[in-house]
């Protein structure tokens, strides 16, 4: 009677099982895997954090603008500053109103500043002459 020694450190032959160094393998694939996709994840959210942070500061530059064109005086010419308060967090902001070929047109330039003091949103508005008159 012949018996066979089965899992023996020489048997190499079992089509059910993996080696070490192929389980090793195996994990370094994954954790490469792993890597890249929580890089991918931390891009992400720095992604909607800035696409949050412009959307906020658009939203400041576009009222303080549409605040000097719309209202029943013009602005002064000049630089102005002031602070808004939008979406919970400060935005620092400078509105700058300059002359345009036409006398009685105006150019309404407004910069947003966030904390770190880095402009995140400008906008650009034309005061038309004759705002806020009804004819």
């Amino acid at each position: 009677m012949r018996t066979e020694a089965h899992g023996s450190m020489d048997d190499r032959s079992d089509p059910n099982g993996f080696t070490l160094i192929e389980i090793m393998v195996a994990l370094v694939v994954f954790s490469l895997a792993v890597l890249a996709l929580l890089r991918l994840e931390s891009g992400t959210i720095r992604g909607v954090s800035i696409i949050d942070d412009t959307a906020a500061a658009n939203l400041v530059a576009h009222n303080v603008a549409e605040d000097a064109v719309t209202s029943a005086r013009p602005p002064a010419l000049g630089a102005q500053t002031g602070r808004e308060v939008n979406g919970g967090r400060g935005w620092a902001w400078t509105r700058t109103v300059s002359p345009t070929g036409n006398a009685r047109v105006l150019r309404v330039d407004v910069a947003v500043s966030d904390a770190r003091g880095r402009v995140v949103a400008r906008a650009t508005l034309v005061r038309p002459p004759y705002v806020g008159v009804v004819t």
